[in-house]
């Protein structure tokens, strides 16, 4: 099951004080970025924030779950979702903790024929 338009635009407005938020769509579902860096994924209409020793001290008694089949375990965020202050304080604590991601590298471009 996908996740809702809907749904991904409620996580990224309730997450709203930690930064700037953005979800980008990924094979039916969303990876979520605060200032650029990838912190959550929003799956199956259910918001799975990635691991860090910061986000875990917060929470101190969190839920794991693999976002998809073969993923890692994130903490699964459910009771949290409708508390905007509590939320946007996990993200900017996960952002903190996480690292800066490495620039990418340009793509080649493809030869052209004849």
């Amino acid at each position: 099951m996908a996740t809702s338009n809907e749904f991904a635009e409620f996580v990224v407005g309730q997450m709203a004080q930690a930064g700037a938020i953005r979800a980008r769509k990924m094979f039916g579902e969303f990876g979520v970025y605060c200032d650029d860096k990838f912190v959550a994924l929003i799956c199956d209409d259910a918001l799975y924030v990635k691991p860090t020793e910061g986000g875990l001290a917060f929470i101190k008694e969190p839920t794991y779950a693999p976002p998809y089949t073969g993923a890692r375990e994130h903490f699964l965020i459910q009771d949290e979702l409708e508390n905007p202050e509590w939320l946007g304080e996990l993200i900017r604590i996960t952002y903190e903790q996480l690292p800066v991601p490495k620039p990418k590298k340009p793509r080649k471009k493809a030869k052209q024929k004849g």
